[in-house]
This record gives C-alpha cells, sequence and structure tokens, in this order.
C-alpha cells in the first residue's frame, strides 16, 4: 500500500463524437477490474449539449441545431465544441484512497496549476463547481461514479466559438459568461494544453498519495 500508484494511463483519442465517447467509458467501467490501470482520455468533440441527470431542459434557452444529449454524470447543461480540452478521469477511486469529494478537489487544484502557469489569475465558487476568471467561467467538470469509480471529467475552453453558451444557462446559471484561454493571450495547440492537464492531475494524485502515506 506505500507503493506509489502509477501515472494515469494518457490516451489522445483527438476529434471524438460525444454520445459513443460516452458509452465507451460505460463499457470500460464496467469492464474493469482491480488491475485495469487508471485512464486520462484527452479528447475534443464536434458541438453538442451535454445535459446532466437531473438537469432541467429549460435551460436550453433556445433551438440552435446543436444536438443535445441527456447523459448521466451529475451537474444541468454544459456545451462542448471544437477547440475546448476534455479530459475524462477513469479512476478506480477505492485503490487510490480518494473520495468523491476530494476527486472534485483534486480536478479543480489541477485546472487551477494549468492556469496560474499560464498567469492567469483563476479562482474557485462556493457552491458552483468548475473554475472561474473574474465573473465568467472557463472550466466546467461533472462526474459519474460507478462501482467506485469514476468517468466523465473535466472541459477547459481553449479557442473555441463560445457563442452557443449563450443559448444556454451554462450549468444552470442564467447569464453565466464563458471565459476561454485566447482571451488571455494563450495560443498553445490542444494537445499542448491536455499535456499540461495531464502533468497536473497526475501531479495532484501523486501529493495526495503521499500526503496519505505521511499521515497513515
Amino acid at each position: 500500500m506505500n507503493a506509489l500508484p502509477p501515472p494515469l494511463l494518457r490516451k489522445p483519442l483527438g476529434r471524438v463524437e460525444y454520445e459513443p465517447t460516452w458509452h465507451a467509458m460505460q463499457a470500460f467501467t464496467r469492464a474493469r477490474t482491480g488491475d485495469t490501470p487508471d485512464e486520462l482520455w484527452l479528447v475534443e468533440h464536434p458541438p453538442v449539449f451535454t445535459l446532466g441527470l437531473a438537469g432541467k431542459p429549460e435551460h436550453l434557452l433556445r433551438e440552435t441545431g446543436i444536438p443535445l444529449v441527456k447523459i448521466d454524470r451529475g451537474g444541468q447543461i454544459t456545451y462542448h465544441g471544437p477547440g475546448q480540452a476534455v479530459v475524462y478521469l477513469l479512476i478506480d477511486l477505492a485503490r487510490r484512497e480518494i473520495k468523491v469529494r476530494e476527486l472534485v478537489s483534486l480536478i479543480e487544484q489541477a485546472i487551477l496549476d494549468v492556469l496560474r502557469g499560464y498567469g492567469i489569475d483563476a479562482h474557485l465558487k462556493d457552491g458552483a463547481p468548475g473554475v472561474y476568471v473574474g465573473g465568467a467561467k472557463i472550466a466546467a467538470l461533472g462526474l459519474k461514479i460507478a462501482n467506485g469509480c469514476s468517468y466523465h471529467g473535466l472541459s477547459l475552453n481553449c479557442d473555441m466559438d463560445l457563442s452557443p453558451f449563450s443559448a444556454i444557462n451554462p450549468c444552470g446559471y442564467p447569464g453565466l459568461e464563458s471565459a476561454q484561454l485566447k482571451d488571455f493571450g494563450v495560443a498553445d495547440p490542444l494537445d499542448v494544453v491536455h499535456r499540461k492537464l495531464a502533468d497536473a492531475l497526475d501531479a495532484r494524485f501523486a501529493h495526495h498519495h503521499a500526503a496519505r502515506r505521511a499521515a497513515a
């Protein structure tokens, strides 16, 4: 139990359709065993709105032609599209001794680490998961836990068309503005942002493990 868990296995999948990727995460989680490595799926999606389990359809304010997929994560409605870095975390929480709230915090702190590395003064909001710059949301997260394992994950707006966010109440908040890395002069390609997010997640998971061992 003292050994450091292996780094998260990274799978850069490129631009993939949302619904088949979601079903692949479900299948991976159903099939995994105690020996299955934890994975990060690094993806980008064509335009899609996703509505969480408790999501209210009225948070879609108008028809846009963008598909809406009702899914099994927590949270309300959000948008994914080209130019957004999405990282799915397929993690065995028990093996890594991580509680759900701890996982949410680890993800948020990893996003903050990346943004601060770019010189962006980002912050969290009480009761509103995700990461913000001023009053605008730059990153969202949503998770599903099944059999002690997580899937779904985080999205960070990089260089994208933000206009579809105006067709929804993002994460259920009317009038919530959206921001992206491009607004702050960040021009890194998506694969570089994905790598920085994966590095930050690895570092946060390692720090969590070390802190658990020190407290044992």
